[in-house]
């Protein structure tokens, strides 16, 4: 009988908002933006999409559809997005 798994779902395992910030400072240090916008999705699911999506006038699909493995979210919305999840963008030198 063949093994039975799983798909594997980050957001599993995002508990406290210490490790989801470390999860989401990973995806800001790795650099690659389909990247990031995931890890900022996978933290907006753990969190409740509706209620992101309604504080920042968006639609809950709208959420999804941004910050998904394919997302390329606009800057506007990554910002609304990240001030909902109590995060903000910082610059610093490389």
């Amino acid at each position: 009988m063949p093994d039975k798994t799983t798909p594997f779902d980050a957001a599993n395992y995002l508990d406290s908002p210490e490790t989801q910030i470390a999860y989401i400072e990973e995806a800001f240090d790795d650099g690659d933006p389909a990247l990031i916008a995931l890890a900022i999705g996978n933290v907006a699911r753990k969190r409740g999409v509706t209620a992101i999506a309604q504080a920042v006038g968006l639609t809950s699909p709208g959420i999804y559809k941004a910050f998904g493995a394919s997302g390329n979210p606009r800057l506007t919305t990554l910002s609304a997005v990240l001030k909902q999840l109590g995060l903000r963008l910082k610059v610093e030198a490389a």
